[in-house]
């Protein structure tokens, strides 16, 4: 028999940041509709094929959980016959949870996008209404609007005029989409985390210019009943690396990031008392041309918005890789404000090189997929209101629930 683990014991562990994988094991439809903030989604059907990417030490505490649907103990021995030697179940699974009085959050990548709400509400972020920046667009101002998604995203609909600079190299390659500084530069994503977190990027990198976030989005553009462009490929080069090396070091000294050798990485890889994550931040093509062995590819913008799909190990260290630097420190910032232990790799790209495209999970069975509704064209009005209004009240749950540790510089 599987043993079991209070509710409250798990959020003390959470709380107490000890090493603890929550795993959520419905389908990820099923984990949109309510989970606990740090349960990270592993559909049971994919253990198989995601357990040794996504959980890296054998030993280290998992806990898992179904809502009745009698997933939990096949579950625990695909686990355990894989190696996992610390599998337990919360008690009483996630309606357990809730009995206890804990705050269940809906939706995925709730804990990133919930600290991105907070993040604009202890920063004032600006932004700027869909209406507004149309008619800053109409008037042909002095703007450069900075799409913050994924290239694949953009290329499936874009803000007229916008070009694609993923968040993670937002700060590298701002000064090569707006050389000038009275330019003012907007950043959109699809709905609110991105475009917040890549505005405050630039912000806390001191970048000269304004900057503003497209306010929801393209989501809030299309509730305003402006168009959308699609199948566009417009990109930034390779922008200022000496000057985005400067401020990013900066802001990564200021949220408390480390700074690591690769002799250093030795030390930490040798701890088998500790989960070690290694991401490389930058492009895929980047990462294909040379990469670090052992260093799995994640761009910095997309680590921040999934870092509970790429880590879901809560109280794990994270390693950063980037040649140029300012793409590996401004990620490392936001994980470290989201309260990771996260180091930055000095070095280590002047010896020898694995090559190769990316690997990738296979895609999650259509059937069981969340359908997200800032992404693809066809999103009812009401669903894209509802998940605005959703996000709106993730800073007061986040209070509610009380086991974030989030801080903002």
């Amino acid at each position: 028999m599987i043993r079991s683990v209070s509710p409250a014991d798990v959020r003390r562990a959470l709380l107490f940041r000890g090493e603890i994988a929550l795993l959520d094991l419905r389908s990820e439809a099923a984990f949109a509709s309510g989970h606990p903030l740090f349960a990270a989604n592993l559909d049971a059907d994919r253990i198989a094929i995601e357990a040794a990417i996504r959980l890296p030490r054998k030993d280290v505490a998992i806990v898992v959980y179904d809502d009745g649907g009698g997933l939990v103990e096949s579950a625990a021995d695909t686990l355990t016959a894989l190696g996992y030697a610390d599998v337990a179940a919360l008690d009483g699974g996630l309606g357990g949870w809730a009995a206890a009085g804990y705050e269940l959050f809906e939706d995925v990548n709730s804990y990133s996008k919930a600290f991105g709400e907070l993040v604009e509400a202890r920063r004032h972020t600006p932004s700027l209404a869909a209406a507004d920046v149309a008619a800053l667009i109409e008037e042909k101002a002095d703007i450069a609007i900075l799409d913050a998604r994924r290239p694949d995203e953009y290329a499936t609909m874009n803000i007229p005029g916008s070009v694609s600079v993923p968040g993670g190299e937002l700060v590298l390659r701002a000064r090569e989409a707006a050389p000038d500084p009275d330019t003012t530069i907007i950043v959109n994503c699809a709905g609110r985390t991105r475009s917040i977190i890549g505005t405050q990027s630039l912000i806390n990198a001191g970048i000269p210019n304004r900057v503003v976030a497209l306010r929801n989005g393209t989501i809030g553009w299309t509730l305003a009943e402006q168009t959308l462009q699609h199948g566009a490929d417009r990109h930034v080069g390779s922008g200022d690396a000496q000057a985005a090396r400067t401020r990013s070091r900066q802001v990564a000294y200021r949220a408390g990031v480390r700074r690591v050798t690769p002799e250093d990485v030795d030390l930490l890889a040798r701890d088998r008392s500790r989960t070690l994550y290694r991401f490389d931040v930058r492009t895929a093509d980047e990462y294909a041309v040379g990469h670090i062995a052992g260093f799995r590819h994640y761009p910095g913008g997309q680590l921040v918005q999934e870092t509970d799909m790429a880590a879901p190990v809560r109280g794990s260290r994270i390693l950063l890789a980037d040649d140029v630097g300012p793409r590996a420190d401004m990620t490392g910032s936001w994980l470290a404000q989201m309260g990771w232990e996260v180091y930055v790799l000095d070095g280590g790209f002047d010896g020898p090189l694995e090559t190769g495209a990316p690997a990738k999970l296979p895609p999650v069975d259509p059937t069981r997929r969340y359908k997200r509704p800032y992404e693809g064209t066809d999103n009812a009005a009401q669903a894209m209101q509802a998940y605005l209004d959703w996000e709106y009240g993730l800073v007061a749950q986040l209070e509610r629930d009380g086991t974030h540790g989030f801080f903002v510089i």
